[in-house]
C-alpha cells in the first residue's frame, strides 16, 4: 500500500510587533494657564502701586486695569506690569505697602451673590462692600447702591449678568468707575470716571446684558466722606 506524504507543518507566525504607545499631550506652558481672580488681584496691586508712585497716568492705570479684568490666562496678564517694578515680598514691604495693608483689610469672605428671578434685590444703606459682587437679574430687577457702602477693599469687581432684566449700580462721585461689558440686544451703560484721590475706591462693572439693561454711574451729591471707612 502506498505512503501518502504528511503534509509540511505550517511556519510559525511571526510575532506581531507592539502597538506604538500613545504620545503624551503636550504639557501646558505657565502662559497658558487659566488666571484666578488671586492673580488678577495681585497685577490689580502692582498697578495700583505705579499709580500712587507716578509710574503710571490715570489714563494707563486705567487701561491697563480694564485689561487686567478681561484676561483669561496669566500670559494676558504678565504684559501689563513687564515695565513695572515687581510687587514687594511681605517681609520687604515698603512703608506705604505696609499702611495700605493696615488700610485695606482683607478679612471679608471674597465674594457676594444678589440674584434676582421673576423679582427684585436690593443691596444699599451702610454695608460692607465685598471684592467680588456677582448680579444676576433674569425677568427681575437688580439695584446696588454703593452711595453709603463701606469700602475695606480698594480694587471691586460687579458681575453682571442681565438677560430679560436690568441692574441699576449707584456709586459716590469720588470713587473711580470703570466698565468693561457688552450689550446683546440690550444696553451696557457705564459712565467711566477717574477720581483724583489714587487711594479712592476703583470700581469695575463687567459683564454683558441679554435683552436686558445694566447702568452703573455717579449719584449726583453722594460722596463718600472717608474713602476706608
Amino acid at each position: 500500500m502506498p505512503l501518502t506524504k504528511s503534509a509540511p507543518a505550517p511556519a510559525p507566525r511571526a510575532a506581531s510587533a507592539p502597538a506604538p504607545a500613545s504620545a503624551a499631550p503636550a504639557p501646558v506652558s505657565v502662559a497658558e494657564l487659566r488666571a484666578s481672580d488671586a492673580d488678577r488681584d495681585r497685577i490689580a496691586d502692582i498697578l495700583r502701586e505705579a499709580l500712587a508712585e507716578g509710574r503710571l497716568q490715570p489714563e494707563e492705570h486705567a487701561e491697563r486695569i480694564d485689561a487686567v479684568y478681561r484676561a483669561k490666562t496669566l500670559g494676558e496678564l504678565e504684559p501689563l506690569v513687564r515695565d513695572l517694578p515687581a510687587a514687594p515680598t511681605r517681609g520687604a514691604a515698603s512703608a506705604s505697602a505696609r499702611d495700605a495693608e493696615s488700610e485695606w483689610p482683607r478679612s471679608l469672605p471674597e465674594s457676594e451673590n444678589l440674584v434676582a428671578v421673576f423679582g427684585g434685590s436690593t443691596r444699599k444703606g451702610r454695608w460692607r462692600v465685598r471684592r467680588r459682587t456677582n448680579a444676576l437679574a433674569i425677568f427681575g430687577g437688580v439695584e446696588i447702591d454703593l452711595t453709603e457702602a463701606v469700602f475695606e477693599q480698594q480694587e471691586i469687581v460687579i458681575h453682571v449678568v442681565a438677560a430679560f432684566g436690568g441692574v441699576e449700580i449707584k456709586v459716590p462721585e469720588n470713587v473711580s468707575l470703570h466698565g468693561s461689558g457688552a450689550g446683546i440686544l440690550g444696553g451696557f451703560d457705564v459712565t467711566t470716571y477717574e477720581a483724583q484721590d489714587p487711594d479712592a475706591p476703583v470700581i469695575h462693572v463687567t459683564g454683558f446684558a441679554l435683552f436686558g439693561g445694566v447702568e452703573a454711574k455717579p449719584k449726583r451729591g453722594k460722596r463718600l466722606k472717608n474713602l476706608r471707612a
